[in-house]
This record gives structure tokens, sequence and C-alpha cells, in this order.
């Protein structure tokens, strides 16, 4: 609840003297943003605010930022990476919680917001329908169906235990185990609460299933998967599916001992036995075995118990440290805000370059013709040209045979084969050359005499 203190009067270094007229002090803006803040901060350091979520955004910086709307108004909220991984409750648009933490102001835009610590939902009403939904879904795939339980194995060489390496659950299962029949226990070590509780519990069993029959690590014959009472909201990871898929996918047989005996959560009816505690989870385990060493059990004890005092000596130390030297995480918070803010602008602004950058490629390309209407022209304009060829070379081959059928008469008529025929002869010497004159004979030189009809030798005689 807000704190029922009086509002502290404005100070601040003042920039100049009031004006003339005026008896009003001036400040500048981050004066008068930081006393806001104070304000704000000393009035609010511990508030619980109600309400539906209307806009849930997970950051890729690990913080959530929300919207809690009632009626008539709204409110921004953060909530930080180191708190986000304890929430009870993984937070979800529509959902109607209880936000606890305290009210600040982010100066970079003159807003105010609430830094989540814890959260919680606002009626049990409300989770219970939620559970039961889930319940119908899961059951209608067969998750529960009695055939696909397996037989505990009756004396189990080794146990494997997903619980709280810290909490007082897995001490009551290995005493309880001690007692009875001691047995090679792995636990294996995952969070009972919180937002990433249930992908650890999912792995946890997955992975003591992927384990190699003979590797380095046993494979466990019997898992028990436990944590000790709580409220609702504290056991919801056993009511995650992935949890309850995991163990329903289970080829171990699997014991669940979640909460107290009147504690009722998903994984108990997808798990192959449900114990009502996890000190029965152990009971049903293993048989009796009587005559365990009780000095064992007494030097156990007082080995946890000299850690524990340990552990609480440096704690406190830690605090008065931490008390010392103040929280610098509150002077983180606003730089962590504006990074996001800051990231998620760059995002935007590189999109839009590049959706700019892509309409004008559309536009350039949707300019350009496409190449196979370049090849169509171009073969078009080549096979005009080839025929424009060929048209040229037949136009001038008919020419040149006009030209040589016209050269035929003409060349026949002057031919010396037409003369013989009139009448004549053709002389010619030996080496074929026609004799025109009587001067290329001399007596006695051998001649040839062509006539129309062939030729004949003779021989030149004297005058």
């Amino acid at each position: 609840m807000p704190k029922a203190s009086a509002q502290p009067p404005l100070q601040g270094s003042l920039l100049d003297q009031p004006r003339p007229g005026s008896n009003l002090p001036e400040f500048t803006v981050a004066e008068i943003s930081k006393l806001v803040k104070k304000t704000v901060e000393d009035t609010f350091g511990q508030v619980r605010v109600r309400g539906e979520i209307s806009e849930c955004k997970f950051h890729s910086s690990g913080h959530i930022y929300i919207t809690l709307k009632d009626e008539s108004a709204c409110l921004a909220a953060v909530c930080w990476r180191g708190n986000s991984g304890r929430l009870g409750v993984k937070p979800e648009t529509g959902m109607e919680v209880i936000c606890t933490g305290r009210l600040t102001t982010y100066m970079g835009q003159s807003k105010y917001q609430l830094v989540i610590e814890s959260i919680a939902l606002a009626g049990i009403g409300a989770l219970l329908k939620l559970l039961e939904d889930r319940k119908n879904k899961l059951a209608a795939e067969g998750l529960f169906d009695p055939a696909r339980k397996q037989e505990l194995p009756f004396l189990p060489d080794v146990i494997g235990v997903v619980t709280s390496p810290t909490g007082a659950v897995i001490r009551d299962i290995l005493h309880r185990l001690d007692d009875r029949f001691p047995r090679h226990v792995l636990v294996w070590p995952v969070a009972v609460q919180g937002e990433v509780a249930a992908a650890q519990i999912a792995a946890a069993i997955e992975g003591f299933n992927n384990l190699p029959d003979n590797g380095p690590v046993p494979k466990p014959d019997l898992l028990i998967v436990a944590r000790g009472g709580g409220s609702v909201e504290d056991l919801m990871p056993f009511n995650e599916e992935i949890v309850v898929r995991a163990a329903a996918a289970s080829f171990i047989p699997l014991i669940s001992a979640v909460g107290h005996e009147t504690d009722t959560t998903l994984i108990d009816f997808a798990a192959d036995v449900r114990a009502p505690t996890p000190t029965a989870a152990a009971e049903m385990a293993v048989p009796v075995r009587d005559n365990l060493l009780a000095q064992v059990m007494d030097d156990g004890r007082r080995l946890w118990d000299c850690m524990h005092r340990a552990l609480i000596e440096r704690r406190e130390r830690l605090e008065l440290l931490s008390r010392a030297l103040g929280d610098p995480v509150r002077a983180l918070e606003p730089l962590a805000q504006r990074l996001d803010e800051k990231a998620e602008r760059f995002r935007l602004a590189w999109q839009s370059y590049f959706e700019r950058r892509l309409g004008r490629l559309l536009e350039a390309a949707g300019k350009l013709r496409h190449p196979r209407d370049i090849l169509a022209l171009a073969a078009q304009r080549l096979e005009h040209a080839a025929h424009k060829i060929e048209s040229g070379w037949r136009e001038l081959f008919l020419r040149k045979q006009h030209r040589f059928q016209a050269l035929g008469p003409t060349l026949e008529h002057l031919s010396p084969h037409a003369v013989l025929g009139r009448g004549y002869a053709l002389v010619q010497d030996q080496g074929g050359h026609v004799i025109m004159r009587r001067a290329q004979t001399k007596s006695g030189d051998k001649v040839r005499i062509e006539f129309q009809d062939g030729a004949r030798g003779a021989v030149i005689a004297e005058d």
C-alpha cells in the first residue's frame, strides 16, 4: 500500500533568480524530472496492483514489458530479467493478476511505470478453470490412459530424482531410502518454482530417458519427480503441458510426488504412480531394510547443519555489504530500458530502409525488358536479314544466269568451229597454236588442218 507520507517540498538548484513579478523558482527539465521520480518512488516504494494484462512483450534482453488495465485506466509495468525467471506465474495477455512491486518514473519519456517483483493470479477460480481445461485437453489425447501405466520395479538399482538440490524434499527422500534400503541415487537439480522450472523439469525427465544403457552415468530404473507443498501458484510448473507430456512419454517408470496429500497436479495423472508425499515416494520405490547405521545419519545431519550455519553467516555478511553499497540495479534500469527502445527503433529503421530499397528494385525491374523478349526480337531481325540476303543472292544469280545465257549465241557465232561449216579450215602448228599468217611457217613444217568433220596432218611444201 502507498506510504502515508506528505509530498516533500520541491528542491533543486535554481537556474536563475525568480523573474520580476513572480516568486516561482525555475528548474531544468532534468531537475524537475528527478524530483518527480524521487517523490513517486518514496511515496509508492511497495505497492500491489490488480488488473488485467492487456499487452505482454518478452524482449530479447530478458525483460518483460506489461500493460495493466481496468475499466478506466492503464498502467505500464516492467519486470527486469533478474526477476522474470523467478515469477510464480508466466504472464499472458488476458490474465487478471496481482502485481507486487514499486512505482518509478522513466524520465526519457516523462511517464511512470510499475517495476514488478512478483505476479500472482487475481482469483483462484480463474486458475482452477485453466487447469481443468488443460486437464480435459490432455485427457482427450490419451495421456492419462491407465493402459499407458507401467509397473514399478521391485528393487531398482539406480533411482533418478528430479527436484531442487537445496530443498528439504531431496533430504527426505534420501533419508527415507537410507532407512528402508540404500540405493544408488542420481539427482537432476532443477528449479521447482518460477518461470524456468517447467522447462528444467521436462528436460530432466527427457535427459534421464536419453542416457545410454551402458554409458559412464548409469541409467535409472525408476524416476521420482518431487517437490514440497505450496500454494496452487507455487505448484504451477507441474501443471504445464511440457512437464505432463514429458512424464507421459517416459520409458522409465515414474513416481509423481508433488506437494502434500491434498495437493493434486496434472503430472499426477500422467505419472505411472502418484505418491501423496515425497517421503511416501521413497517408501514406494524400495522395500524395507532394517538395521541401518544411525551414526551415518547423524554425521550427515551435523554436516548439513554446519554448512547451513556457514551459509547463514555469509548471507548475513552479504546483506550488510549490500545495504552499505546501495542497489546499483536501480541506476541501470533506466539505461536498460533506453537500450531496449533504441534497439527497437534501430530494427524498425532498417526494416523501413530495406522495404524502400526493395520497392525501388521492383520498380526498376518492371521497366526492364525480359531477356526472352529481347532474344525473340533479335531472332526476328536475324530471320528478316537472312530472308533479304537469300532474296538478294537469288536475284543476283538470275541476272548472272540471264547474262550467261545471252552470251552463249554470241560465243557460238564467234567460235572458229562455226566458220568451218562454211568451207574454211583451221591450221595449227604442233604446239596447237593457230597459224594465221604465211610467215609463221616454213617449208617442211608439220601442221594440223581441222575441218568441219575432223582433222588431217600436213607438211608445208615449197612455193
